[in-house]
């Protein structure tokens, strides 16, 4: 697993994840699986979007702008 940083891909307009300065995922389905620190911990969960872009369980939602996640 690669660590990194959601980061929203203009070209695209999906959040995807930047690591080491280049795109390692430029564009997040709905329905994809990843890990997400949380108070210290990698929890799991899932990217999805209603309204706005949200990650299931965690309290992130809409502007999910450089949080670490896993993939």
């Amino acid at each position: 697993m690669r660590v990194g940083r959601l980061k929203f891909n203009p070209d695209n307009n999906r959040y995807g994840i930047w690591w080491d300065n280049d795109w390692f995922h430029p564009g997040l389905h709905c329905g994809e699986c990843l890990e997400v620190m949380l108070e210290g911990q990698w929890v799991q969960t899932r990217f999805e979007m209603a309204e706005c872009f949200f990650l299931v369980g965690t309290p992130y939602r809409d502007c999910l702008e450089n949080i670490p996640v896993r993939f």
